[in-house]
């Protein structure tokens, strides 16, 4: 999945959670969380096996669930010692999106192969198409099926829902740049 489906499925579950949870759309804190955690597993796997050859694929070391529990651990003993636990469970609401957004379409039908990146290290990573690169696989992708559709909608869906919710976190993103002039001025 491209990130912006991943940011799309990470938002829909997360806006849910946070309507039933706490009956309100969701903060920006936890919004912002929410989208680095919905990144996360790709902002590791790709670079360490398309750039840099560590991981023998995309989808192995932070895509495993066993990576994402020791993951849950960390951040949440973090997100307690801030006192923001919220944060830290909307940056993993986000990863364990990822990770189930990355299920391929094929375990509908019960075929299993394409899930063995849940348990890598202990089971080899699925088979992929060799990519020279993060950049390469950007530039290079012209594939524009119905899978890429479906992701393309989720996000124009989840766009128009996080509009509804207030766009949680979009005036703290804006305000980044006048905050850091700010710093410099002082």
């Amino acid at each position: 999945m491209w990130p912006w489906g991943h940011l799309a499925v990470a938002y829909l579950v997360y806006t849910a959670y946070a309507h039933r949870r706490f009956d309100r759309p969701p903060l920006a804190p936890p919004a912002l969380a929410l989208a680095v955690g919905s990144q996360f597993p790709d902002l590791i796997d790709k670079p360490l096996a398309w750039n840099f050859g560590v991981l023998p694929g995309g989808r192995t070391l932070s895509h495993s669930l066993l990576f994402g529990a020791a993951l849950s651990v960390l951040v949440l003993v973090a997100a307690a010692r801030l006192e923001r636990r919220d944060v830290g469970i909307a940056f993993l609401i986000g990863h364990y999106a990822h990770l189930v957004a990355d299920v391929p379409p094929s375990v509908l039908r019960g075929d299993l192969s394409g899930t063995e990146y849940f348990l890598w290290p202990l089971l080899e990573p699925p088979a992929e198409e060799p990519v020279a690169g993060l950049l390469d696989a950007i530039l290079h992708y012209y594939e524009l099926g119905t899978y890429e559709v479906v992701q393309f909608g989720l996000f124009a869906i989840a766009a128009l829902v996080w509009y509804r919710d207030g766009m949680p976190g979009l005036a703290y993103v804006l305000g980044l740049p006048r905050r850091a002039l700010r710093r410099q001025a002082s």
